[in-house]
């Protein structure tokens, strides 16, 4: 039992390093924020709710395995080298990717409640 709460320790360890390392998951954090506010202004749905819940925990989970990559290029490959260049490129195009899909849901939940708000 010991072990499986430490587990969850170092976890805390390194999400906390991620956030206060990366420029990237700063500004994840203070868009998640925002979209949190403002699902609670605009009321939306349970199932709204969920897909944002999902894009965020997805958005963060994707920077959280693309930090952890280009730290282990970093270990390995501390000189530079066209496939350690790649392998960061991939990653970062995973973050890249999930934003996209993030944004798009959210245009979806939240432009027509903006539309109907100014009109």
């Amino acid at each position: 039992m010991k072990k499986f709460l430490k587990s969850f320790v170092f976890a805390a360890k390194g999400i906390k390093s991620v956030i206060s390392s990366e420029t990237n998951m700063k500004v994840h954090t203070g868009i998640s924020v925002f979209v949190i506010i403002m699902g609670l202004v605009f009321h939306i749905s349970t199932v709204e709710w969920l897909a944002c819940i999902l894009c965020i925990g997805l958005v963060f989970t994707v920077e959280i395995f693309n930090t952890s990559i280009e730290t282990l290029v970093d270990l390995v490959s501390p000189q530079k080298h066209h496939l350690a260049g790649k392998t960061k490129d991939i990653a970062a195009g995973a973050v890249l990717v999930a934003a996209i899909m993030s944004v798009a849901v959210g245009i979806i939940i939240f432009l027509p409640k903006v539309i109907h708000l100014i009109f």
